[in-house]
């Protein structure tokens, strides 16, 4: 069984990226942007797309993405598809992979998890962690005052498509959460969970099937909205697939602006709560230069 994981750079191979490209039984595909040190990846065992690679093999869905963005990471699911990987991972450069990174992948089975129901309209996954005063990044911050108000429903099988594994360190929340808590963490879940609501997920530590594509992406032109918002659309195609699990790397995350980030995330502090209940209608709230993306991106995969 062939399995992939994609990932884009602009720095040298991190800590993290070493240790991915010596994990068995992967193949390790890193998107290169214009940015990157191209040459920094000739001795990594990985398979490098340059960006002449990219404009050579997807000229139409490479335009389509733009350059200097990390939804790049796109062509890399469509390479990884193509190549026939059953199982497509998104990772980021500055999560370092534990000892049990990718040793137990639940995705294409029919697994039991205990199910949740949130007060909210989406399901908050750090609610049943120890960390139930944080907020997974995309979470409708109008619904803080609600979703740690939970119902287990005991324990339902589903059938995963998603395996959205948490991390330790410092933890994929909202620039407003890193503001007021600046945490770091070292979460602890019982086992695998899931929720009958829509729920926020990322790109960093996410494990796919390959019958997720070509539903599964990252949007392009939506700030820091990219891959949560991406992640409801998602489940608005394939409701109750996605299951939640431990962490299994640790954020050693690069250097960021906070100030940037919370800039970049005020389109979903704005149109998050209304975007998930209208996900029916998503031309509503994307810009066209992402609904055409998401025309040729679709395309790519025929």
């Amino acid at each position: 069984m062939r399995r992939a994981i994609v990932t884009t750079s602009i720095h040298p191979p991190s800590a993290a990226l070493r240790r991915f490209a010596e994990l068995d039984g992967w193949e390790l595909i890193v998107v290169g942007d214009q940015r990157t040190p191209h040459e920094t990846y000739r001795d990594l065992r990985c398979r490098y797309l340059s960006p002449e690679d990219q404009e050579r093999d997807h000229p139409e869905l490479s335009a389509a993405i733009g350059w200097n963005t990390i939804q790049r990471r796109n062509l890399g699911f469509v390479v990884a598809f193509r190549a026939g990987a059953e199982m497509i991972a998104t990772v980021d450069d500055d999560n370092l992979p534990a000892d049990d990174w990718g040793v137990e992948v639940i995705v294409g089975r029919e697994v039991d998890v205990e199910c949740w129901s949130a007060a909210s309209a989406v399901f908050d996954p750090l609610s049943v962690t120890n960390h139930p005063e944080l907020w997974h990044r995309g979470f409708p911050v109008q619904m803080l005052s609600e979703k740690n108000r939970l119902t287990s429903l005991g324990v339902q099988r589903r059938r995963v498509l998603v395996q959205a594994n948490l991390w330790n360190g410092d933890p994929d929340v909202d620039a407003i959460g890193r503001i007021a808590y600046r945490p770091s963490v070292e979460l602890v879940v019982e086992g695998y969970f899931a929720s009958v609501q829509v729920s926020p997920f990322n790109s960093q530590n996410t494990i796919l099937h390959r019958d997720a594509f070509p539903s599964y992406c990252v949007l392009p032109f939506v700030g820091r909205m990219d891959d949560i918002w991406a992640s409801y659309l998602f489940q608005h195609e394939h409701p109750k697939s996605v299951v939640y699990g431990p962490p299994t790397v640790f954020q050693e995350r690069n250097p960021q602006d906070v100030a940037r980030n919370l800039e970049d995330e005020m389109l979903g502090y704005r149109k998050t709560a209304e975007f998930v209940v209208n996900l029916d209608d998503p031309a509503r709230f994307l810009p066209p230069e992402t609904l055409r993306f998401l025309d040729v991106y679709r395309r790519a995969f025929d």
